[in-house]
């Protein structure tokens, strides 16, 4: 039986995070209800809280999986019990973006939790349109499957760099998209992937996925902007969002490189002209996911062969714990995707 009222992990401002009481959502016409099994904090979470992205008063998450608990009356797609992960969020599929396939940059793109009467899933349930969701393919857990929407977005970031088997790849950043960036790379044949990672903790679990691991300051910048380094770099993929680390990857790259900024920053940083004049370097962002992205990634974790259990932090957090949880994400202390179980502590 649903019950009235559930918990919910609010943000209250000034990096501060309260568990309080809140009214179990109302399922619309074509609404599904979930109670939320694991859901991943993600960067964009790290940015609202520490950094005062967020309005206060917001309940925030969206790397989510749950089951099924109730539908709404026009719901053909689902039933109760079934086992689904968050996909991507409608797009109108009309416009110039949606019709060139790519729906990420529609026009009417919304960002997450910042309007309207959203509700993420650092919560007991949430509510979810019927056609944002995703079936889990078979042995795939519902933990597991909360991995599903960051490894969507570090495959949009190798689609957009066009990575070719034998290219050699700079990732900045170990974090959980620098991390998965690597597996996937690695899983894919592209075995010649370097991070570059301050935090100990994150360049080991970046070497247990394959990588070559390295500290910053062991990448040499050039003396002038038409010098390539030794063991230059086909494609650079900036996962940090430091400002440093994307003017460091710039000079890092060999001529014809393609520089990939995945992580979002407040610091803009201060690039060479001529150093992307005289190589002609292309920089280009990434933006949420491919179309179909959610559908590669599930598919992905569904392999055999992906190392789930090295980019997952072993132990859940509850809600109570989500706060602590992110402060440690944010000072590089945590090396994998911490998961979010709103049932723990119940």
């Amino acid at each position: 039986m649903i019950p009235d009222r559930m918990r919910a992990a609010v943000y209250k401002g000034n990096q501060t995070i309260e568990v309080e009481d809140y009214p179990i959502p109302t399922v619309g016409t074509h609404d599904v209800l979930l109670e939320i099994s694991h859901c991943g904090v993600c960067g964009s979470d790290i940015h609202f809280v520490l950094e005062g992205w967020s309005a206060p008063n917001r309940v925030h998450g969206h790397e989510f999986s749950g089951t099924v608990v109730a539908v709404g009356e026009a719901v053909t797609r689902w039933v109760v019990g079934d086992s689904v992960v968050g996909g991507p969020s409608e797009r109108c599929g009309e416009c110039q973006y949606c019709r060139a396939g790519r729906p990420n940059l529609c026009n009417g793109r919304a960002a997450v939790g910042v309007g309207g009467e959203w509700q993420g899933a650092f919560a007991d349930y949430m509510r979810v349109p019927e056609r944002e969701l995703l079936r889990l393919p078979p042995g795939l857990s519902l933990r597991e499957a909360a991995l599903t929407e960051p490894l969507a977005v570090a495959l949009h970031g190798l689609t957009r760099a066009e990575v070719q088997p034998g290219e050699r790849v700079l990732i900045t950043g170990g974090g959980p998209i620098g991390a998965l960036s690597a597996a996937a790379l690695i899983h894919r044949g592209v075995t010649d992937v370097v991070v570059s990672e301050p935090s100990p903790v994150r360049r080991e679990l970046c070497a247990r996925l394959g990588a070559t691991v390295v500290e910053p300051e062991a990448l040499v910048t050039p003396p002038m902007p038409d010098a390539i380094v030794e063991e230059s770099f086909h494609v650079a993929l900036e996962c940090s969002g430091h400002a440093v680390a994307m003017e460091q990857c710039l000079g890092q790259l060999a001529r014809m490189g393609r520089l990939v900024l995945v992580g979002a920053g407040v610091k803009p940083p201060r690039f060479d002209p001529n150093r992307i004049l005289l190589n002609e370097l292309s920089i280009t962002g990434a933006f949420c996911y491919d179309d179909g992205g959610f559908d590669a990634a599930l598919a992905m974790l569904a392999a055999r062969d992906f190392p789930t259990d090295v980019l997952i932090e072993p132990d859940d957090v509850g809600l109570s714990e989500l706060r602590d949880a992110i402060g440690r994400l944010g000072s590089g202390e945590v090396p994998a995707k911490v998961v979010v179980a709103p049932a723990r502590g119940r």
